[in-house]
């Protein structure tokens, strides 16, 4: 019998992820000798920010402890106790579960698995992190984008919200602070967005990975801590604020009414012990991490607020480019003035070496160009960078607008 060519599922066509999309252009750019400027991906470690001694030694110990195994498939309950404890800080007080998972990104796909049947569809934040176009296609739902404000500081839209909600929706997620656009959700908004969770029934999939990444003495508030009926699984990690995205240590904070989730929560732990654990020794760190002094946090939050003042200031001199300044995270996502924000980037990458993430890749309202950036190099890099924009935007507006 002759072979013919494996088909691949259709579910993954529409799997994009256009932060190390780039990358490949980025790579055949690199092979010609030109410098390359990486503002693209959201990797502490990539630039001048490292994890704190104290969290790399608590793994070390545990590994020499031969903690090497595997751990309970919630996760080890000092993590789970510690976790509970910085939720109870942030005001989440209704506590029903908590699991530790392979980064925070494993604990969002594992959440909206047990919710969603093929058809259902969940609310998702435009513009907002490609994994979950990824995850909404893998599970062979609808999409069902609700876009953010721009001209509001990118806070939700809640009118958009409430026009999106059908029979099939199941949740609405919110990424706070946003990636891409380092938006900080307001109070009165997310009061808003609660009592549209309870009147229409929905689960509410907060990811606070960037928690305590919050520039201006601003503090975040979290949804959970508003209603202690809502239903919420709040999501966060070691990836961001303890600088260790490699580690793959993410978790989650189930919340809200026992009788209302409790046939949820045993599907999520169904999902958790059919895919065994989480790294083991890794997660000795999160205690350490959870209930330390975070004296880094200090230090990485004055760094990325003027690295962010830099990036703001530089672009109000780029005339057709403009910038809500972000509130928190590591991102900015600029308004460009274009036909084709791909076509921007790629053309960009190859005359100056910058590479940055076209808004395409994040969504965005229909006729509105944008593009992201990762606002953790140093100084000196973002200086020469929006330099470099700055020079090749006047020469590419010129040629094709």
């Amino acid at each position: 019998m002759a072979l013919t060519k494996i088909t691949p599922a259709r579910k993954t066509i529409n799997i994009h992820y256009a932060i190390r999309d780039i990358i490949v252009v980025a790579d055949e750019v690199k092979k010609t000798g030109k410098q390359i400027y990486y503002l693209n991906i959201g990797d502490p470690n990539v630039y001048d920010f490292v994890t704190p001694p104290e969290i790399v030694e608590a793994v070390v110990k545990a590994m020499h402890d031969n903690k090497n195994g595997y751990s309970p498939s919630s996760g080890i309950p000092t993590a789970i106790e510690a976790i509970k404890r910085d939720a109870n800080r942030k005001g989440i007080n209704n506590i029903l579960d908590v699991f530790v998972t392979s980064g925070a990104a494993e604990a969002i796909e594992i959440c909206l698995a047990a919710l969603l049947n093929a058809g259902d569809n969940f609310l998702m934040p435009t513009p907002g992190y490609p994994l979950y176009n990824a995850v909404e296609s893998k599970l062979e739902c609808e999409p069902n984008p609700y876009y953010l404000d721009e001209e509001n500081g990118w806070q939700p839209d809640i009118e958009d919200i409430k026009s999106k909600i059908n029979s099939k929706t199941k949740a609405i997620i919110l990424i706070n602070p946003n990636n891409p656009t380092g938006s900080l959700y307001s109070k009165e908004i997310l009061e808003q967005i609660v009592e549209i969770a309870l009147e229409h029934n929905l689960v509410i999939f907060a990811d606070e990975i960037y928690d305590k990444l919050i520039f201006d003495n601003q503090k975040l508030t979290s949804i959970a801590s508003l209603n202690q009926e809502v239903s919420c699984v709040t999501f966060s990690g070691m990836s961001k604020n303890y600088m260790a995205p490699g580690f793959r240590l993410g978790w989650g904070i189930v919340s809200g009414k026992g009788e209302i989730l409790n046939d949820y929560i045993d599907a999520i732990n169904r999902m958790l012990r059919s895919r065994v654990s989480a790294n083991h020794p890794e997660q000795y760190a999160i205690p350490v991490a959870l209930d330390g002094e975070n004296l880094h946090l200090i230090d990485a939050n004055s760094r990325l607020q003027k690295r962010r003042d830099l990036v703001y200031n530089m672009i109000q001199d780029i005339e057709g480019i403009s910038l809500v300044k972000p509130q928190g995270a590591f991102y900015a996502f600029p308004t460009i003035d274009v036909k084709d924000d791909w076509h921007f980037c790629i053309e960009l990458l190859k005359a100056t070496g910058v590479v940055v993430v076209p808004g395409a890749g994040f969504g965005q309202k229909p006729n509105t160009k944008h593009f992201r950036i990762v606002i953790c190099p140093t100084e000196d890099v973002l200086r020469k960078s929006f330099e470099l924009i700055g020079e090749f935007y006047s020469n590419y507006r010129r040629k094709f607008l």
